[in-house]
């Protein structure tokens, strides 16, 4: 197994991508390859690069302000297309990027195609609950979609909590803004019809709820997604902040320890450094995407979630799901 890493995609890249990739290099069964300007990411090692990672040279950047569909076309060479191309080449099993996110969805989507019966990706986020976690997706992929669309995202989100959250039989809910059967406008009634007649659907589900009850895949167009993951990051970060700050001195101080180390789990939770990216979904090959802060903890995870989707033959399961509905045995 090897993933290719755009070394230089990312707020703080290439220092702390590549700082990344080498914190998780001894954790996979498989190599790294570091893609971008070879000298400037010589110059961010700090040592020898590990045996399991090399680098492979790429003379472009396409930047966060770029057109992701003309930054592909003007800059061939660019960190993010030639990370994509290692794919479709059979050189490299995934790919990660903290870069531009329509560019690497655009890049992974013209390098590799969709899967048959595909016909809009999705990205698909981990967010916590109380019950664990769930997944969310179109988190900003693709939000211009007909109902149909979103029965897809359902079946690839099952076959990513299936294989790689370890859910046997995951369900699915759709979100909307109430649970009973003909809530919502029109787009949300049709896509409940359509995903009512599988054995999976769960009903619908309110923003309020998904951090509550129990449930393995929720699915909605991009625009709602990608708000309510923009929304939740906020606020995740809010009460982080606030409990980072909440350190205070002398006597109180020691009224707060006691505290402190259940407020530990908490901020674990809730720190987008721990999920590292999101799996681009539905195409022929593993597209891993981080926050564009994202930082070398971020980036070790976002490696490791790859690794995991390219062991548990993620593309693979996802095929076999479509497959399954496309002949009437996808109950």
């Amino acid at each position: 197994m090897r993933i290719a890493v755009d070394a230089m995609g990312g707020d703080h890249a290439p220092r702390e991508i590549v700082a990344g990739a080498l914190q998780a290099a001894p954790l996979i069964d498989g190599s790294i390859v570091l893609v971008g300007d070879p000298n400037r990411i010589n110059f961010s090692l700090d040592g020898p690069l590990p045996s399991n990672v090399d680098i492979h040279p790429a003379t472009e950047v396409i930047e966060m302000h770029d057109k992701p569909i003309e930054a592909i076309r003007k800059k061939k060479d660019s960190s993010l297309v030639v990370a994509a191309n290692l794919v479709k080449q059979g050189e490299a099993q995934a790919m990660v990027s903290a870069g531009n996110t329509g560019a690497a969805t655009a890049a992974s989507l013209l390098a590799w195609r969709q899967i048959e019966g595909v016909h809009r990706p999705a990205i698909a986020s981990l967010f916590p609950s109380k019950q664990g976690q769930f997944l969310l997706l179109d988190a900003g992929a693709s939000p211009d979609v007909d109902p149909e669309h979103l029965l897809e995202f359902a079946l690839m989100g099952r076959a990513y909590a299936e294989r790689v959250m370890g859910r046997p039989s995951p369900t699915v809910h759709l979100l909307n803004i109430g649970e009973e059967p003909g809530k919502g406008n029109a787009f949300a009634k049709e896509a409940y019809d359509l995903m009512a007649r599988h054995d999976w659907f769960a009903g619908n589900i309110e923003g309020k709820d998904m951090f509550h009850e129990k449930c393995d895949v929720v699915v909605c167009d991009a625009f709602v997604g990608n708000i309510v993951l923009k929304t939740a990051e906020g606020v995740a970060e809010f009460i982080v902040d606030e409990i980072r700050s909440a350190v205070p001195t002398g006597l109180a101080r020691l009224i707060y320890l006691p505290l402190k180390r259940v407020m530990a789990p908490l901020r674990k939770k809730m720190d987008y450094d721990e999920y590292g990216g999101s799996p681009l979904l539905g195409l022929n090959g593993i597209c891993m995407i981080g926050h564009g802060r994202s930082n070398a903890k971020a980036i070790r995870n976002a490696v490791l979630s790859g690794a995991k989707a390219v062991e548990a033959d993620l593309v693979g399961t996802i095929k076999r799901y479509f497959e399954a509905e496309a002949s009437g045995d996808g109950s």
